[in-house]
C-alpha cells in the first residue's frame, strides 16, 4: 500500500456493502465502549455499597434501627441493603401473625430474599449479553466484509487486459480493514465481558452469603420468640 493512501481513502473507495460493514462495526464498538464504562462504574459502585452496608450491619447495630434507617430510603436501596430490607420486611410481616410457626415465617423470609437476590443480580448483568454478542459476531461480520471486498476487487481485476499488483492492492487493503475493525470491536468486548462477569459472580456470591447469614440471624430470633 502506497504511503499516500490513508484509511479514510480506502474507506471512501470501498464498495457500498463494505462501507456498511465498517460503519456497523464502528457503531458496535462505540456502543460497546459506552456499555463497558457504564457497567464498570455501576459494578464498582455496587461493590462499594455492599461493603459499606455490611460493615454497618456487622458493627453490632440494632436490626430494627437499621431497618428503620433503610425504610426512609426504600426507593433508593440496592444490593445488600435491598436484600436486607426485603428480608426484614417479610420477616416482620409474617412473624406478627405467625409467631408460633417459625418454620413458616423463615420459609417466606428466605423466599423473599432469594427473589431480591435474583433481581439485584439481573440488574448487575444489564448489557453484558450485548457485549458477549459483539465479541462473538464482530469477527464474522468483519470477515464477511473482507470476503466481499476481495471478491469485488478480483471481479474488477478480471475486466482489465493487463493485471498488476498495484491495481488489486488497494481493493484488498480496503477489504482487510473490515476484518481489522471486526477484531477491534470484538477484542475489548470479550475482555470486558469476562472481567465484568467475574465481578458480577463475586457480587452474587456476596449477596447469597449475606442472605444466608441474615436468614440464620432471623431464624434465631424467630425461635427465641416462640420460646
Amino acid at each position: 500500500m502506497s504511503a499516500d493512501i490513508s484509511i479514510l481513502d480506502l474507506f471512501l473507495q470501498a464498495s457500498f456493502l463494505v462501507k456498511l460493514v465498517m460503519l456497523l462495526l464502528l457503531g458496535m464498538s462505540v456502543v460497546s465502549w459506552t456499555m463497558i464504562l457504564q457497567r464498570s462504574k455501576a459494578l464498582s459502585k455496587a461493590q462499594k455499597s455492599a461493603d459499606e452496608f455490611e460493615d454497618k450491619f456487622w458493627s453490632g447495630s440494632d436490626l430494627s434501627a437499621l431497618y428503620q434507617d433503610s425504610k426512609k430510603r426504600k426507593d433508593d436501596l440496592a444490593g445488600t441493603e435491598e436484600i436486607f430490607y426485603c428480608g426484614f420486611t417479610e420477616f416482620a410481616r409474617l412473624h406478627k401473625t405467625n409467631s408460633a410457626s417459625p418454620d413458616y415465617v423463615m420459609e417466606g423470609t428466605g423466599r423473599s430474599m432469594r427473589v431480591a437476590v435474583g433481581r439485584e443480580v439481573e440488574e448487575l448483568e444489564t448489557n453484558l449479553p450485548f457485549l458477549a454478542t459483539v465479541g462473538s459476531i464482530s469477527p464474522y461480520i468483519g470477515l464477511f466484509g473482507t470476503v466481499w471486498g476481495i471478491m469485488h476487487a478480483f471481479i474488477a481485476l478480471g475486466q482489465v487486459k493487463q493485471a498488476t499488483l498495484a491495481m488489486v492492492a488497494p481493493g484488498i487493503a480496503e477489504a482487510l480493514i473490515a476484518t481489522a475493525m471486526g477484531l477491534f470491536a470484538a477484542i475489548p468486548a470479550v475482555i470486558a465481558y469476562n472481567r465484568l462477569s467475574n465481578k458480577v459472580s463475586k457480587l452474587e456470591h456476596n449477596y447469597a452469603t449475606f442472605s444466608e447469614e441474615f436468614h440464620n440471624i432471623l431464624h434465631r430470633q424467630a425461635m427465641a420468640g416462640k420460646e
